[in-house]
């Protein structure tokens, strides 16, 4: 299988998988180069803080008030010290010095002095006090005008001379979690990535976990995921249980469910679940490239069935618009005996039907009937919108009764699609009768599908059918009209000269905040002018102007000065 996707998905795709995954201990990375050094003892003030903290063994703030009461601190001074100390045997005597520094004045400690003393920390393991020092310079730096990079930037260039493990990373990034910083975290722990540095699998899950708690951040899971893919860090049970739970809170476990039911034909692991949405994911935002990187590193190591990536890689054939090369895989996929099935007909047949080839979708259709592969949504979706492209409406109008037959209920889109050609060619009245059929199915229409309705009783002049579907968008369906059905209503109205109630839906519409369109102004303006109505007229007039619109006709009102003002003005417009 691996053998065939370097046939099929250029090697070049693959930089990563050239290079050995990483593992601790991890060399330090060449570019890193202290850039302070202290030579040793070369302070003899710093010498004489480090032999009263190492000579004390009790009191050390006090001895060190004793003795240094009158020595000034600098950010620099402390940074010497920290370095001298910097064994682990010396960590609590640090400790204690860059607490007893941060009460003197005039001193604050700079980031460089905490990144100091939490490597320090972190190699002595004593993590709780690294953590709550982390905890500290995070929250500090955290306001407006500071970079997100600067905590970590300071770690990585202090990182050798503090003779620092990547361990310091990963508290780094669990800190961020418990702080809720998501966002800011995510941007950290790529960043960490770039300069070399690994992470381990219990600070992306830690990242994972808290992120897939928060209700509108459930995207960033799988961005974080995708990382850590890409460092070659592997999911454990702790992972898969966090992604899983991500899916339920999106509402995407049955999606991926029936997915893997249409590919493989019986349920799988939950982490090929969680891997094959991830692809999935990939795929449908246009990233092919990435999607099939990821592919291939995922078969190496088996954490995909051989049918999903067959599928996946035809479904992205078909996205990136290379049938041929889609046929192809499929044929490939077909002669290693893996089964055909409906998912990857179904991308086929739109894939097809997207570039008008509706006949040959049509026989692909009936290839998946004999073989015994059931259509579902999508499928007959993508047919009917074929069907539309090709102005074979009837066609469209058949497949929905099939859809419909078989308890299925098409996409928004597909069937705005077919209204939209049925209105067009002036058949509102049997678009009506499926909308009536759908909806008694459960099928629940949007604001498009009710103004393509409007716009074709407007058409017809029938305005009782315009205010019934009004009042069922209004009342039953409880979906508040917008700008294109008031739009179609008032110039409706207009147009058969009921003006007061055309005003009435001006009204309405503006105390919804929803502003009257170019259209709507005309059409009040022409119908008050005919009903005499000039002071409403120049009223519409003004307002429109008002909001930067210009008036596409010259209207006649008589010989009163207020008619002959808005004559000059269109006139001066022309």
């Amino acid at each position: 299988m691996v053998g065939f996707l370097r046939r099929i998905i250029p090697y070049s795709l693959f930089p990563q998988l050239k290079k050995k995954s990483i593992s601790y201990p991890l060399p330090l990375p060449r570019f890193l180069r202290s850039t302070v050094t202290i030579p040793e003892h070369s302070n003899p003030i710093v010498r004489a803080i480090c032999d009263s903290l190492r000579e004390g063994k009790n009191n050390n703030w006090e001895t060190l008030s004793r003795k240094f009461h009158s020595l000034e601190l600098d950010n620099s001074l402390v940074d010497q010290v920290l370095l001298q100390l910097k064994e682990p045997a010396n960590a609590k005597q640090a400790l204690a010095f860059f607490h007893w520094a941060a009460k003197r004045k005039n001193l604050l400690h700079g980031v460089r002095s905490y990144c100091l003393m939490v490597h320090v920390l972190v190699r002595a393991r004593l993590l709780i006090d690294a953590r709550v020092l982390v905890e500290s310079v995070l929250k500090r730096n955290a306001g407006e005008g500071s970079s997100k990079f600067e905590v970590v930037d300071a770690l990585i260039s202090s990182y050798e001379v503090a003779m620092s493990s990547p361990s310091v990373f990963d508290l780094l990034v669990q800190c961020y979690a418990k702080l809720r910083m998501f966002e800011v975290g995510f941007d950290v722990c790529c960043y960490i990535g770039e300069h070399g540095f690994p992470l381990s699998i219990i600070s992306f899950n830690t990242l994972i976990h808290v992120v897939s708690k928060s209700d509108d951040k459930v995207s960033l899971v799988w961005k974080i995921y995708e990382h850590m893919l890409r460092r070659r860090v592997y999911p454990n049970e702790a992972t898969v249980k966090n992604m899983i739970s991500a899916l339920c809170k999106e509402g995407k476990l049955q999606e991926v469910v029936d997915l893997l039911d249409r590919i493989h034909g019986k349920r799988c692991p939950p982490l090929v679940m969680v891997n094959t949405y991830l692809m999935f994911l990939v795929l449908e935002q246009g990233r092919i490239e990435v999607g099939l990187s990821f592919l291939k590193g995922m078969l190496q190591k088996n954490m995909i069935p051989d049918t999903v990536a067959y599928s996946l890689i035809v479904h992205a054939k078909v996205k990136i618009g290379d049938l041929d090369s889609a046929v192809q895989v499929y044929e490939e996929m077909l002669k290693r005996s893996f089964d055909a099935n409906s998912f990857v007909h179904t991308s086929l047949i739109g894939g097809n039907c997207k570039l008008g080839r509706v006949e040959i979708a049509k026989q692909l259709l009936g290839e998946m009937q004999d073989m015994g592969l059931k259509p579902y949504s999508e499928t007959f979706d993508c047919l009917i919108e074929g069907c539309v492209k090709a102005g074979k409406v009837e066609e469209s109008l058949t497949y929905c009764e099939k859809m419909i037959g078989k308890g299925l209920l098409p996409s928004l889109s597909a069937f705005n699609q077919m209204v939209g050609s049925l209105c067009e060619l002036e058949d509102v009245n049997q678009a009506n009768v499926m909308l009536t059929r759908l909806l008694d199915k459960g099928f629940v229409p949007n604001e498009v599908t009710y103004s393509l309705f409007i716009s074709a009783y407007e058409k017809k002049g029938q305005i009782q059918e315009v205010l019934k579907l009004y009042y069922e968008m209004e009342y039953h369906r409880l979906l508040p009209p917008g700008p294109m059905v008031f739009t179609s209503l008032i110039r409706v109205l207009c147009k058969y000269g009921r003006v007061g109630e055309a005003e009435k839906y001006l009204r309405i519409m503006k105390e919804r905040s929803l502003d009257p369109t170019e259209d709507v102004y005309e059409a009040l303006i022409s119908s008050n002018v005919e009903k005499g109505n000039t002071s409403r007229a120049n009223h519409h007039y003004n307002e429109m102007v008002s909001k930067g619109m210009k008036p596409r006709g010259c209207y006649t009102f008589g010989v009163d000065k207020e008619s002959m003002k808005i004559l000059d003005s269109v006139g001066a417009d022309i």
